[in-house]
């Protein structure tokens, strides 16, 4: 069973995600928060296992909630609810620990996938909108400057094939494109995916495309 807090300003809203989650058999709401102070609150009380949090909430956003809830420690993912595909405030949600986004009017099998998802450790941002994303805002947040001798630390683990794959992660590729255009097989692909994630300290897939353009493995197009 996964377990999911709603936060969100609209009361309308959170009873229509709730409607829409408890109709499944392996999803039921713990709680639904008004705010991002509530939804910090409440996600250290209820340690649920899905937030599903909205970006615009009045008082403390749905950003600084997420990255409180994330530096909290404990094992909830956030998935990120925006107006736009490609709203700034996706991506600075992405940065702040979330494991993935979803637009509002996404359809309501889209919503269920994408929760299902990220509590299974998964990323539900498509690679390509991902790379969308980062292309268009990732010149907005500062990254740190390193020089060309002097590679980041947190690739310092990786062997080459493990960069190798950080790098066309970054560019959008899936498990099933990399594993046909570098000649693996789909199962050592996900290994070295999950070994990537561990040697990092990635969250989940989200987070290592992120870290493929902060260490300059990847740059915005």
């Amino acid at each position: 069973m996964t377990t999911v807090l709603i936060a969100d300003d609209q009361p309308l809203q959170r009873f229509g995600f709730r409607m829409l989650l408890e109709s499944q058999d392996d999803m039921t709401v713990v709680g639904e928060a008004s705010n991002g102070a509530e939804a910090a609150r409440m996600t250290a009380e209820l340690a649920p296992d899905v937030v599903l949090m909205d970006v615009r909430m009045p008082g403390l956003d749905g950003i600084e909630a997420t990255r409180r809830i994330i530096a909290g420690g404990g094992r909830t993912r956030v998935l990120i609810l925006t107006t736009f595909d490609l709203d700034e405030y996706a991506y600075a949600g992405l940065r702040a620990g979330a494991s993935g986004f979803l637009v509002k009017d996404a359809q309501p099998e889209e919503l269920l996938f994408g929760i299902r998802a990220v509590a299974t450790g998964d990323a539900v941002v498509a690679p390509s909108l991902t790379r969308r994303l980062l292309d268009a805002y990732v010149h907005h947040l500062p990254v740190a400057v390193q020089s060309d001798d002097s590679p980041d630390p947190r690739l310092a683990s990786l062997t080459e094939r493990e960069r190798e794959i950080l790098e066309v992660l970054g560019q959008g590729w899936t498990n099933t494109e990399i594993a046909e255009r570098l000649h693996l097989a789909e199962s050592t692909v996900k290994t070295h995916v999950g070994r990537i994630l561990a040697k990092t300290g990635s969250r989940d897939r989200v987070q290592a495309v992120i870290l493929a353009y902060d260490t300059k493995l990847v740059k915005p197009s």
